[in-house]
């Protein structure tokens, strides 16, 4: 049954990855109409999560702010299929990396690098970094149920130099990697909620008190890697601009959940900004409540 539907879906994907870009985004702007005016997709979760996270903007702003966002959200999701066949020229037109000098010096330094990004913009391009760096490259996702799409997935990313780690599987393929000094970049989108009951850090995020997934720092002491975090920022539509700032060279010497605010500080700053380009459709704040009295 999975062939199947593979076997269905997989050419419908191909044939919108290889439209043009001008009617990649007349397509968005078609689904755009259906998602957000017919369907309604997600509508409660995203405005609930945009009020929570803006109480001072009024009604009228944050239906703006809504708007926007699903307009983006579908330019993001058919970006996504275009990666299936986009070539290295295009998305280096596309998607630009201004200070890569950075991770150039980490390297010289024969320091392993975790880069903490997050659903802001446009992150599945972000991959492309691979063809620019000398080291192995490793992204955390998580496994498609469909084992036919998942291998077709981690094939096109290893076209950008960048292999998939399934999430699971991250703590297993980090510790090989340090024991064979294979010296790796490390993408890690760390702005996912933890299970509650793996919840051991609560920190303000946009002013709601949630639990912050605090994986990447535990790895960057355990391993002394550096940290850097990657800002994403929109430019025009199908036009993104990366830039990176070093969090620290030295984990150890920063006192514990200092990393993880760090990071959560930039992040915030980046969404208010421009929180349109920000990903309202996940539950960020399903665990509000659940906040520990202090």
């Amino acid at each position: 049954m999975q062939l199947i539907v593979f076997i269905i879906v997989y050419p419908i994907i191909w044939l919108i990855s290889i439209l043009p870009f001008p009617l990649l985004y007349l397509f968005s702007d078609f689904l755009f109409f259906l998602l957000y005016h017919v369907i309604g997709y997600r509508k409660k979760v995203v405005y609930n999560n945009i009020k929570l996270a803006f109480p001072e903007k009024s009604h009228e702003e944050l239906k703006k702010i809504e708007k926007k966002f699903y307009s983006h959200f579908v330019d993001v999701f058919l970006e996504m299929m275009k990666t299936f066949t986009i070539s290295g020229e295009e998305i280096n037109k596309r998607y630009k990396f201004t200070n890569l000098e950075l991770l150039k010096d980490l390297e010289k330094k024969n320091k392993s690098i975790i880069v903490m990004g997050s659903h802001y913009a446009n992150w599945e391009w972000m991959a492309h970094i691979g063809r620019f760096l000398d080291y192995e490259g490793f992204a955390a996702y998580t496994k498609i149920g469909n084992p036919y799409f998942d291998n077709i997935i981690k094939k096109t990313r290893g076209r950008f130099k960048i292999n998939l780690v399934q999430s699971t599987r991250v703590k297993r393929k980090v510790q090989q990697n340090y024991d064979n000094n294979v010296l790796s970049i490390y993408g890690l989108l760390a702005d996912q909620s933890p299970q509650i009951k793996k919840a051991n850090y609560w920190g303000e995020f946009l002013g709601v008190k949630v639990p912050i997934f605090v994986g990447t720092e535990v790895m960057a002491k355990k391993y002394d890697f550096a940290v850097v975090y990657i800002n994403v920022e929109k430019i025009k539509r199908g036009h993104y601009e990366a830039s990176f700032e070093l969090i620290t060279e030295d984990p150890n010497t920063i006192d514990d959940f200092k990393i993880t605010d760090k990071y959560v500080n930039l992040l915030e700053k980046q969404i208010r900004r421009k929180p349109e380009f920000y990903f309202w459709t996940h539950k960020r704040f399903k665990h509000k409540d659940k906040a520990p009295k202090n």
